[in-house]
């Protein structure tokens, strides 16, 4: 093995989607296949390069018997779980290229966080339009015998003051 080749995730609405990891975070989409399902309907599938080999893939049903019309694409609120208890973070090259990511995300009117030190790492946090929680970080240091028994703080939002927020 040589690592994982894809994430697979759902959407409502692909054209959003779509506009949000290629226009305003600059994933090229490479790939786009429609399949048809036996038990009936259709699932468009697109596929964004997110580097090093690897994509994050979205799919979209159309009349699907067993997709349900209205499932949690941002996957912790019908767990019950705070938000970004499930997320997904991508590498930035640089702490330049971690600061132009965040005013990229800024510029574009979406909510990101400030920049947030875990000590061997600098990362931001934002929300696609699924309502799946992204994070950007830029691993300042390789990880070392130090890390193995780290402890910290955070702060875990309640996951129904989270909804109301949305």
């Amino acid at each position: 093995m040589v690592g994982y080749s894809h994430v697979g995730l759902g959407t409502h609405d692909m054209e959003k989607t779509i506009s949000f990891y290629r226009d305003i975070l600059n994933f090229s989409v490479v790939a786009e296949q429609n399949a048809t399902v036996l038990g009936g309907g259709s699932v468009r599938l697109v596929y964004f390069d997110v580097g090093d080999g690897s994509f994050i893939v979205f799919m979209q049903g159309t009349n699907v018997p067993q997709l349900p019309a209205d499932f949690d694409t941002g996957i912790n609120g019908k767990l019950g779980v705070p938000p970004g208890m499930y997320h997904y973070a991508f590498k930035e090259s640089s702490l330049d290229g971690l600061i132009a990511r965040r005013g990229q995300i800024e510029d574009a009117g979406i909510q990101v966080s400030a920049l947030i030190d875990h000590g061997y790492a600098q990362a931001i946090y934002c929300t696609d339009p699924n309502g799946l929680q992204l994070e950007f970080c830029w691993q300042m240091r390789p990880f070392g015998p130090q890390d193995l028994s780290q402890s910290s703080v955070v702060t875990i939002a309640d996951p129904e003051t989270a909804k109301k927020s949305a």
